[in-house]
Protein backbone atom coordinates (compact mmCIF):
# COMPACT_ATOMS: atom_id res chain seq x y z
CA UNK A 1 0.00 0.00 0.00
CA UNK A 2 1.22 3.67 -1.12
CA UNK A 3 0.28 6.13 1.81
CA UNK A 4 1.00 9.35 1.83
CA UNK A 5 1.25 11.29 5.28
CA UNK A 6 1.28 14.87 4.81
CA UNK A 7 2.47 17.30 7.82
CA UNK A 8 0.88 20.78 7.79
CA UNK A 9 3.07 22.00 11.15
CA UNK A 10 5.90 24.38 10.65
CA UNK A 11 7.08 23.16 14.06
CA UNK A 12 9.51 20.44 12.84
CA UNK A 13 10.32 19.33 16.28
CA UNK A 14 6.78 19.61 17.56
CA UNK A 15 3.56 17.46 18.71
CA UNK A 16 2.44 16.44 14.84
CA UNK A 17 5.85 16.16 13.64
CA UNK A 18 6.67 13.72 16.15
CA UNK A 19 2.96 11.70 15.99
CA UNK A 20 3.47 11.10 11.84
CA UNK A 21 6.85 10.36 12.23
CA UNK A 22 5.69 7.53 15.03
CA UNK A 23 3.29 6.67 12.34
CA UNK A 24 5.27 6.35 9.81
CA UNK A 25 7.29 3.83 11.50
CA UNK A 26 4.10 1.91 12.52
CA UNK A 27 3.29 2.16 8.87
CA UNK A 28 6.54 0.84 7.18
CA UNK A 29 5.79 -2.62 7.91
CA UNK A 30 4.77 -3.84 4.14
CA UNK A 31 3.52 -0.43 2.91
CA UNK A 32 5.17 2.47 1.13
CA UNK A 33 5.22 5.54 3.50
CA UNK A 34 6.05 9.32 2.24
CA UNK A 35 6.06 12.06 5.20
CA UNK A 36 5.97 15.38 3.14
CA UNK A 37 6.44 18.37 4.85
CA UNK A 38 4.00 20.57 3.25
CA UNK A 39 5.60 23.93 5.30
CA UNK A 40 8.73 23.15 3.59
CA UNK A 41 7.17 23.49 0.23
CA UNK A 42 7.07 26.58 -2.15
CA UNK A 43 3.00 26.61 -2.15
CA UNK A 44 0.39 29.78 -3.14
CA UNK A 45 -3.09 29.61 -2.61
CA UNK A 46 -5.90 28.96 -5.39
CA UNK A 47 -6.80 31.98 -7.46
CA UNK A 48 -9.58 30.67 -8.87
CA UNK A 49 -8.57 31.21 -12.26
CA UNK A 50 -9.99 28.16 -13.77
CA UNK A 51 -7.53 27.56 -15.80
CA UNK A 52 -6.74 23.92 -14.23
CA UNK A 53 -10.15 22.82 -15.32
CA UNK A 54 -8.83 23.71 -19.41
CA UNK A 55 -5.33 22.25 -18.80
CA UNK A 56 -5.92 18.78 -17.77
CA UNK A 57 -6.14 19.10 -14.01
CA UNK A 58 -2.62 21.45 -13.78
CA UNK A 59 -2.11 24.38 -11.27
CA UNK A 60 -0.48 27.09 -13.70
CA UNK A 61 0.48 29.17 -10.32
CA UNK A 62 4.18 28.66 -10.04
CA UNK A 63 4.63 26.50 -7.34
CA UNK A 64 5.21 22.93 -5.89
CA UNK A 65 1.43 22.08 -5.23
CA UNK A 66 1.30 20.05 -8.66
CA UNK A 67 3.64 17.68 -7.15
CA UNK A 68 2.07 17.50 -4.02
CA UNK A 69 -1.97 16.75 -6.15
CA UNK A 70 0.16 14.12 -8.22
CA UNK A 71 1.69 12.82 -4.81
CA UNK A 72 -1.75 12.29 -3.56
CA UNK A 73 -3.39 10.80 -6.88
CA UNK A 74 -0.74 7.93 -7.10
CA UNK A 75 -1.59 7.21 -2.70
CA UNK A 76 -3.74 5.06 -1.76
CA UNK A 77 -4.29 6.42 1.69
CA UNK A 78 -3.13 9.83 2.44
CA UNK A 79 -2.87 11.22 6.57
CA UNK A 80 -3.47 14.82 7.04
CA UNK A 81 -1.40 16.02 10.10
CA UNK A 82 -2.33 19.49 11.27
CA UNK A 83 -2.27 21.53 14.28
CA UNK A 84 -4.33 24.13 15.14
CA UNK A 85 -4.38 27.43 13.68
CA UNK A 86 -7.46 29.42 14.44
CA UNK A 87 -10.02 26.74 14.92
CA UNK A 88 -8.70 25.34 11.42
CA UNK A 89 -6.25 23.38 10.07
CA UNK A 90 -3.24 24.99 8.88
CA UNK A 91 -2.91 27.46 6.57
CA UNK A 92 0.15 25.86 4.29
CA UNK A 93 -2.38 22.15 4.70
CA UNK A 94 -5.29 24.22 3.42
CA UNK A 95 -3.10 25.56 0.65
CA UNK A 96 -3.15 22.27 -0.58
CA UNK A 97 -6.25 21.11 0.25
CA UNK A 98 -7.59 24.37 -1.72
CA UNK A 99 -5.56 22.93 -4.88
CA UNK A 100 -8.00 19.29 -4.43
CA UNK A 101 -10.06 21.48 -6.96
CA UNK A 102 -7.66 20.97 -9.51
CA UNK A 103 -8.23 17.53 -10.05
CA UNK A 104 -11.34 17.07 -8.10
CA UNK A 105 -13.12 15.18 -11.13
CA UNK A 106 -10.37 12.45 -10.91
CA UNK A 107 -10.47 12.94 -7.37
CA UNK A 108 -13.89 11.90 -7.50
CA UNK A 109 -13.38 8.80 -9.25
CA UNK A 110 -10.42 7.32 -7.23
CA UNK A 111 -10.76 4.86 -4.21
CA UNK A 112 -8.50 6.43 -1.09
CA UNK A 113 -8.43 6.02 2.68
CA UNK A 114 -7.76 9.31 4.84
CA UNK A 115 -6.82 9.50 8.06
CA UNK A 116 -6.99 13.17 9.56
CA UNK A 117 -4.37 13.73 12.83
CA UNK A 118 -5.25 16.99 14.55
CA UNK A 119 -3.22 18.20 17.45
CA UNK A 120 -4.02 21.48 19.44
CA UNK A 121 -3.26 23.77 22.92
CA UNK A 122 -6.90 23.29 24.41
CA UNK A 123 -8.85 20.65 25.85
CA UNK A 124 -10.23 17.94 23.80
CA UNK A 125 -13.82 19.14 24.48
CA UNK A 126 -12.97 22.94 22.36
CA UNK A 127 -15.19 22.74 19.20
CA UNK A 128 -12.13 23.71 16.80
CA UNK A 129 -11.25 19.81 16.79
CA UNK A 130 -14.83 19.38 15.79
CA UNK A 131 -14.84 22.00 12.81
CA UNK A 132 -11.82 20.51 11.72
CA UNK A 133 -12.60 16.97 11.67
CA UNK A 134 -16.28 18.37 9.93
CA UNK A 135 -14.35 20.08 7.27
CA UNK A 136 -11.92 16.94 6.26
CA UNK A 137 -15.67 14.70 6.81
CA UNK A 138 -16.71 16.84 4.05
CA UNK A 139 -14.25 16.77 2.23
CA UNK A 140 -14.03 12.67 2.00
CA UNK A 141 -18.01 12.63 1.78
CA UNK A 142 -17.54 14.78 -1.28
CA UNK A 143 -14.72 13.45 -3.13
CA UNK A 144 -16.26 9.35 -2.27
CA UNK A 145 -13.20 8.94 -0.48
CA UNK A 146 -13.14 6.83 2.62
CA UNK A 147 -12.62 7.96 6.45
CA UNK A 148 -10.33 5.40 8.26
CA UNK A 149 -9.82 7.36 11.32
CA UNK A 150 -10.30 10.74 12.42
CA UNK A 151 -8.23 11.66 15.89
CA UNK A 152 -7.76 14.76 18.00
CA UNK A 153 -4.93 15.35 20.81
CA UNK A 154 -3.95 18.19 23.29
CA UNK A 155 -0.56 19.04 23.79
CA UNK A 156 1.46 22.07 23.28
CA UNK A 157 5.11 21.95 24.37
CA UNK A 158 7.76 19.92 22.01
CA UNK A 159 7.51 16.15 23.24
CA UNK A 160 4.60 16.77 25.53
CA UNK A 161 2.36 14.63 23.23
CA UNK A 162 4.50 11.60 22.96
CA UNK A 163 4.90 11.22 26.60
CA UNK A 164 1.14 10.90 27.26
CA UNK A 165 -0.64 7.55 28.45
CA UNK A 166 -1.76 5.20 25.92
CA UNK A 167 -1.16 7.83 22.69
CA UNK A 168 1.00 4.62 21.34
CA UNK A 169 -1.83 2.11 21.10
CA UNK A 170 -4.14 4.97 19.79
CA UNK A 171 -1.62 5.99 17.16
CA UNK A 172 -1.54 1.70 16.23
CA UNK A 173 -5.36 2.00 16.08
CA UNK A 174 -5.30 4.34 13.41
CA UNK A 175 -2.39 2.43 11.61
CA UNK A 176 -4.41 -0.54 11.34
CA UNK A 177 -6.97 1.27 10.47
CA UNK A 178 -5.89 2.98 6.68
CA UNK A 179 -4.30 -0.37 5.99
CA UNK A 180 -7.44 -2.62 6.86
CA UNK A 181 -8.27 -3.60 3.25
CA UNK A 182 -12.07 -4.01 3.28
Amino acid sequence: MNILILNGSPRHHGNTHAVLQTMKGILEDGNIVEVLDVCNLKLSGCCACDSCKRNGGHCVCPDESDAVIQKIIQADAVIFGTPVYWWGMSAQLKMVVDKFYSQDSQFKTMHKKIGVMVVGANELENPQYRLIHEQFRCIAEYLHWEPAFSMSFSAYEPGELMMQDGVLNQLREACAAIINQN
